[in-house]
């Protein structure tokens, strides 16, 4: 069950920090005809989401900025927040913004790479206390990625506000998930602060195949999705993708001003290894590189802008040798020169199998060029591509075979929109 909050002149759609960015705003569209107060109350949502109205061109404002839209929600409540270092209004961190305001949080949760976004990829991260707040930090990356009954059993709601880029394969929806299904199983609220997408202005990719379905893809969705975290998260709960087809009860608070036509650039970094706009921008294309042989700058100054590896040819343009980093302790090809791409002046960016391709056809050793443990599969989210490739298959031809799987979420997804979509 969906309930709303309505967010200002987003009417009755459902419902990081280098704060010196100014505020980005939506483009100019038709007023509404109606427009609900800030202080609406909730209501409940039926299976079908109301038609989206467009906002008039305003200031765009996160969820949690918008204080007087939940607050009350959580008076008188015992709160656990799942948060990560994205979780900010102004300057300040969420966490210590809702405790000076008195709000009852009890324990905080923290995703890949830690509640203070500083652990390497891949890192397993350990219960503790948070210094500065002295309230219980519970990893949800590692051993436990779903909130246990212990957990939660002095839990009235949990509060969701981490900064997603987009891709099906980023963790930090996998997370999301798992804190719905807990919640759902053990009759907790979840509220979502719902934040922009970067990469929200298209869909593209694959559409994941069930028997792929792993902790880098859970969901029948595509590599860009094209949705908020809010979105996604009714769209999880309306499709009952949750174990046992349960349903969590769920609110949302929308961003104001935005529209899947904004660009957006994060002013925070979501994780030690997208580092700037671009990187974020490139990431959907260069993560599939996460399953061969080809480095994408991990262990460099430029993870997710330069692609290379020692098994291309050295009259590639640009050569890098990636060491260990406190965003990659490990880093794939680690102390090897590594023969590629500078991508940092690369224009407009969508997903795109063009780099992979080059990278396939160019390999001098083809053979170990996808790894050995399927990991190329798992975040294409089919075998299929693999072996199309090894085929010599075009872009095109490729493109082809996921279109039809395309084609029917892009016409799910639409249910599901909080916000006017891209044109």
């Amino acid at each position: 069950m969906y309930s709303i909050l309505p967010a200002g002149l987003l009417g009755l759609t459902l419902l990081l920090a280098d704060c010196a960015r100014p505020p980005q705003s939506a483009p100019a569209a038709a007023s509404p005809a109606t427009s609900a107060p800030a202080d609406a109350p909730l209501r409940e949502m039926a299976a079908s989401p109301p038609q989206v109205l467009l906002p008039a061109a305003a200031p765009l404002r996160t969820g949690a900025e918008q204080f007087a839209r939940y607050l009350p929600l959580l008076k008188g409540k015992r709160v656990g927040v799942v948060v990560n270092q994205t979780a900010r209004v102004g300057k300040a961190f969420l966490v210590d913004t809702l405790l000076a305001k008195g709000v009852g949080i009890k324990v905080i949760f923290g995703p890949e790479h830690g509640f203070r976004g500083e652990a390497a990829d891949g890192a397993t991260i350990k219960d503790g206390k948070d210094a500065r707040s002295g309230l219980p930090a519970l990893s949800l990356y590692g051993a436990t990625k779903k909130p246990t009954p212990e957990m939660l059993k002095d839990i009235d709601v949990l509060v969701f506000d981490i900064q997603d880029v987009g891709a099906r394969f980023y963790t930090f929806i996998s997370t999301m998930h798992y804190v719905m299904e807990a919640a759902a199983e053990q009759n907790k609220e979840v509220i979502i602060l719902d934040r922009p997408n970067p990469n929200g202005w298209y869909v593209d990719g694959p559409v994941l195949e069930p028997a792929f379905k792993t902790f880098v893809g859970m969901h029948p969705i595509p590599v860009v999705h094209g949705l908020t975290v809010g979105e996604l998260a009714g769209m999880i709960n309306g499709e009952k993708w949750l174990a046992g087809g349960k349903q969590c009860k769920l609110t949302v608070i929308p961003v104001a001003g935005y529209t899947h036509s904004t660009r957006y650039d994060l002013p925070e970094r979501p994780s030690p290894n997208l580092p700037t706009p671009h990187s974020v921008a490139l990431y959907p294309a260069l993560c599939l590189f996460e399953g061969t042989d080809v480095s994408v700058g991990r262990g460099t100054a430029t993870p997710f802008e330069v692609i290379g590896a020692p098994t291309q040819p050295s009259t590639r343009p640009f050569r890098f040798t990636p060491t260990p980093n406190p965003g990659s302790t490990s880093p794939p090809q680690n102390g090897k020169l590594c023969y590629g791409q500078d991508l940092r002046q690369v224009g407009d960016i969508g997903f795109t199998l063009k780099y992979l391709l080059d990278y396939y056809q160019q390999s001098t050793n083809k053979e170990k060029f996808f790894l050995s443990d399927r990991g190329f599969d798992r975040l294409m989210g089919n075998a299929t591509v693999r072996q199309q490739i090894i085929a010599g298959k075009s872009e095109a031809e490729i493109r082809q075979g996921w279109e039809p799987a395309l084609g029917q979420y892009k016409a799910m997804r639409k249910k599901y929109l909080l916000y006017p979509d891209f044109k």
